[in-house]
């Protein structure tokens, strides 16, 4: 018997035993990043989750897509956790692929020294990763895709739009100043919420040691069944805060988590977020702000070449406002049939009648990229000023919070001290 034979047959009889026992070949699962287009023509890019290319083009198909080119994205495991860059990340890291791409430098050469500079291990990860998808022929845009919600939706938009146009330093450019506006209000909201969170910290201090502590202290003046309504009442809740005081943080626990669940229903939130605009004296500052975001995104997607439908599909998702978000269907579908963008904006009533005028000088003249660059200048500085307004509005608030209740507590211990002062002069 020949050794070739012989190692013909030990080799079916390793394969035969394998699927016996359950230890059959195993597939493994890849990210493949794609670009394909619908039944509209409308380009559609993504990342799935499949065997080779072959499963790519069935699952595409499947999903009633013409599949134009795959490939195998890094990092595609299941295990695989993407690390979400902060405002403050995405504003630098623009800032240097920027500055590089600006220099001359290539996508791929600026991704390597991102990924080289890098201390971070989370960002570090992925800026090699995007540099090692682009090292093998994968676009910046498909790179960024295949990271799997490690950058936004908006960055994605705005390099894919960069990339299509031959502009991308000019994005990135746009991109890093977009997020450092973005990060500029994230501070100006921390610095001015700081008063307003250490006044709640300590009314929430202060009523705690005054039930614990004080109010315990004036129980022995006056008998119950003699004590006003108030004292009796205040008295109750000191007792329970100190015999059940878990009782009350297991309410304010679920009470928390059931808000949050509840503004998970779509229902639910949209009347929420709805509330929010109308409410008075607030709802003109939130629109406010509303207004500043908007038309800064719109203006970098619209300068980078982007579509004015697009545009305004992905400047309204940015502001995290379901309401908003509902409104802008109307506003899309009335564009896509011809409608001039500041005619669609006002019939929804969302923002001022000022700031659809200015679009709609920007329409007429033919210049819409500039003066949105200008309006978005203009509704930054006036969103600033709304966010120190409305934070403005917590701080007396509070202040008369911790009033009422110090009053209160005053308001059931005077009558005990009355009625003991008269006790002693009857005595």
């Amino acid at each position: 018997m020949s050794r070739d034979f012989v190692w013909f047959i030990g080799m079916n009889f390793a394969m035969v035993s394998c699927v016996l026992l359950g230890g059959g070949v195993t597939t493994t699962m890849r990210n493949y990043s794609y670009v394909a287009k619908d039944s509209t023509g409308k380009t559609v890019k993504g990342v799935i989750e499949a065997e080779d290319q072959q499963q790519v083009q069935e699952k595409i198909y499947e999903q009633g897509l013409f599949l134009i080119s795959s490939q195998e994205a890094l990092g595609g495991s299941k295990g695989h956790k993407p690390y979400k860059f902060k405002t403050k990340e995405l504003s630098f890291g623009c800032r240097q692929l920027a500055a590089m791409l600006t220099s001359g430098l290539t996508i791929v050469k600026a991704l390597d020294i991102m990924y080289k500079e890098t201390e971070k291990k989370g960002p570090k990860e992925e800026w090699l990763a995007l540099y090692e998808d682009v090292n093998k022929g994968s676009s910046f845009t498909e790179a960024l895709i295949a990271r799997g919600g490690s950058f936004p939706d908006f960055m994605i938009s705005m390099c894919d739009a960069g990339e299509s146009s031959g502009n991308l330093d000019v994005t990135i450019q746009r991109l890093s100043d977009y997020y450092a506006n973005s990060n500029k209000t994230q501070n100006t909201i921390r610095s001015a919420m700081m008063y307003p969170i250490i006044l709640g910290v300590l009314t929430i201090v202060m009523v705690i040691g005054m039930f614990t502590f004080i109010m315990p202290t004036f129980a022995g003046l006056m008998d119950e069944s003699e004590m006003p309504a108030l004292s009796r009442a205040l008295f109750n809740f000191s007792d329970f805060l100190k015999a059940r005081w878990y009782v009350l943080v297991i309410a304010i626990v679920v009470i928390v988590l059931a808000i949050r669940y509840a503004l998970k229903v779509p229902s639910i939130r949209l009347k929420y977020d709805m509330a929010i605009m109308k409410m008075p004296t607030v709802g003109p500052l939130v629109v406010t702000m509303y207004e500043g975001r908007f038309s800064r995104n719109l203006s970098s997607l619209y300068s980078s070449g982007i579509p004015m439908v697009e545009c305004l599909e992905r400047a309204s998702t940015v502001l995290g406002n379901s309401y908003v978000d509902k409104m802008f269907l109307q506003v899309v579908d009335e564009v896509k049939q011809g409608s001039p963008v500041s005619t669609s904006l006002a019939k929804t009533e969302l923002f001022e009648g000022m700031f659809c005028s200015m679009i709609l000088v920007g329409e007429e003249s033919g210049a819409l990229d500039e003066i949105l660059d200008k309006t978005a200048d203009y509704y930054e500085e006036e969103a600033d000023a709304a966010v120190k307004r409305l934070v403005a509005l917590l701080e007396p608030l509070m202040i008369i919070i911790m009033g009422l209740v110090i009053g209160v507590c005053l308001a059931g211990i005077f009558p005990l001290l009355y009625g003991g002062i008269g006790g002693l002069e009857d005595s």
